[in-house]
């Protein structure tokens, strides 16, 4: 690894490499997964909070970094239970959700009615909103165009 990093980054030295990945998961950017290969820490998609805003009247608004924060910290809630799947498809465009976007989404949490959620259909994966109507289960699209799928 520190060969090929040195060639990446135009270092001469494979040590200097590896001091670089060694600092870089010390100070939180990098960190091993279980099989070993580096991946992004927790510090890697920290967004800076930059100070305050007035939700009232206005006011001058200074910058000054006040913090960082990663979205991991608000957006997931079960790290290992938890992956990302891009958007092919407009069945879910009235949600706001459009071919090309990126989801979070989290395995293994029971539907309630009306949550959005990626359902097995003929082998193939969709995402719909799950519907329960007295025992009857149906998925349905956010998309005039699309038929509700009963099983």
């Amino acid at each position: 690894m520190p060969n090929e990093l040195a060639a990446v980054v135009g270092f001469r030295s494979p040590h200097a490499a590896y001091q670089l990945v060694t600092r870089l998961i010390d100070q939180g950017w990098l960190q091993k997964d279980a099989a070993g290969t580096f991946v992004p820490g927790p510090l890697f998609h920290a967004v800076p909070v930059l100070g305050t805003v007035t939700a009232g009247f206005p006011s001058p608004a200074e910058e000054e970094l006040a913090d960082t924060m990663t979205l991991d910290e608000w957006l997931i809630t079960n790290k290992e239970a938890t992956y990302s799947l891009k958007v092919d498809g407009e069945s879910m465009i009235e949600a706001g959700i459009l071919p090309g976007d990126l989801l979070l989404v989290e395995r293994g949490v029971t539907p309630r009615d009306g949550d959005i959620v990626i359902a097995q259909v003929d082998q193939e994966w969709t995402i719909k909103y799950f519907r329960r109507r007295g025992r009857a289960v149906f998925l349905e699209a956010a998309n005039k165009d699309f038929k509700p799928i009963h099983r």
